[in-house]
């Protein structure tokens, strides 16, 4: 009996991003569905090992993954307190703080007719159509869906980790069952390598959030910024989201800050601070504590970051590394698919030996005297 020919290399290429076309659509279209499910996921295989150690205490697996749950639900809360009890003082310095960005606000106008020879009348129409465009955009269906959305997840998630965990060995055995018998062992390594991957990216990711969060509230203590807590703590959630949070959570703090001491000597230590704390952050918590066994590169991260911004907001940047390196496990482990996972790696061919890029040298001629010899 013959054996089936190899399909060409085109072939397999075009089916390869046939499929990213059609996980990526997917992906987009069904974001209500998929962008919970994941994060509760993720959630679920962060408390497996809380709900094993309850299990071989002789807990039952009901009660076990309710207690798991229940951990995780008091930390959030217990986070969640601290942040409001913050926010109770910063919403009793609302006016002092909306007089201080009045008072920019006017100056700024002062300087923009004086620089631009822009009359007030004009300035006022511009910022009140402004106004009217984010009022529209906030009063539209997509605005109250982008509000009530959150609300939504924040219910959902609890239930998808409480049903994710109790029917976890059968989602697992239909994952097994749904390939060939002959590569049970290889699919097994592969939901093995990839529950060790979201394990200790989660668990480095709190660390290094806590971390963060901790140098940030310290800096800005040193500094005297008043809601120094709140600040720190928000920087560090929103350094959760790679590349943009960490600009995206200094911008913040340099307008509350400013908005409250406009000290040019406070707002620049401010600037140093995160970028101290950036800095640490990429160069040791991250490849100290996030770093797992499988590398993505920079490159591919800000692009995937990017991708999951555009198909589902602020939860598909978050989600866009552990997504990265699922597939890397999966196309490092699928002989077609090994190419790719080289390219979501981070070892460069010189780095591994390879003599791919590397010109051959040019042989020395011989001269005449030599060949007359």
């Amino acid at each position: 009996m013959t054996s089936e020919p190899l399909r060409p290399h085109y072939h397999q290429f075009s089916h390869s991003l046939l499929s990213l076309a059609i996980l990526t659509v997917t992906i987009y279209l069904g974001q209500d569905i998929l962008v919970p499910l994941a994060m509760s996921g993720l959630v679920a295989v962060l408390l497996r090992p809380v709900e094993d150690r309850l299990i071989r205490l002789g807990i039952h697996k009901v009660i076990a993954i309710s207690l798991a749950l229940l951990l995780a639900i008091i930390i959030v809360a217990g986070v969640a307190v601290t942040l409001s009890m913050q926010l109770s003082d910063f919403a009793d310095d609302l006016p002092k703080i909306r007089q201080n960005l009045t008072d920019f606000f006017s100056d700024a106008k002062r300087w923009v007719r004086r620089e631009y020879n822009v009359s007030y009348r004009q300035q006022e129409q511009y910022l009140k159509k402004a106004q009217a465009q984010t009022l529209d955009s906030l009063q539209s269906p997509n605005a109250l869906g982008f509000i009530t959305g959150p609300l939504g997840t924040l219910t959902l998630i609890p239930i998808y980790v409480f049903l994710l965990l109790y029917y976890r060995t059968m989602l697992l055995h239909f994952v097994v069952v749904l390939f060939a018998e002959k590569h049970t062992d290889r699919v097994r390594e592969v939901l093995g390598e990839v529950k060790s991957v979201i394990q200790s990216y989660m668990v480095g990711l709190l660390i290094e959030t806590a971390c963060v969060a901790a140098l940030n509230s310290v800096g800005l203590l040193i500094l005297g910024v008043q809601y120094s807590i709140l600040l720190g703590i928000m920087a560090a959630i929103l350094n959760l989201v790679p590349y943009i949070g960490g600009l995206v959570a200094t911008v913040i703090t340099v307008i509350i800050t400013f908005s409250n001491n406009p000290e040019t000597s406070v707002i620049l230590g401010v600037v140093v601070v995160f970028l101290v704390v950036q800095f640490i952050d990429n160069n040791v918590l991250v490849p100290l504590i996030v770093a797992s066994k499988v590398k993505v590169n920079a490159l591919v991260s800000i692009v995937g970051v990017l991708i999951g911004g555009a198909l589902a907001g602020v939860s598909g940047m978050f989600l866009s590394i552990p997504a990265i390196a699922i597939l890397k496990v999966i196309f490092d482990r699928v002989e077609s698919l090994r190419p790719w996972g080289v390219l979501l790696g981070d070892q460069t061919p010189e780095e591994a030996g390879s003599n791919l890029f590397r010109l051959p040298r040019r042989r020395r001629r011989p001269k005449a005297d030599e060949v007359s010899a």
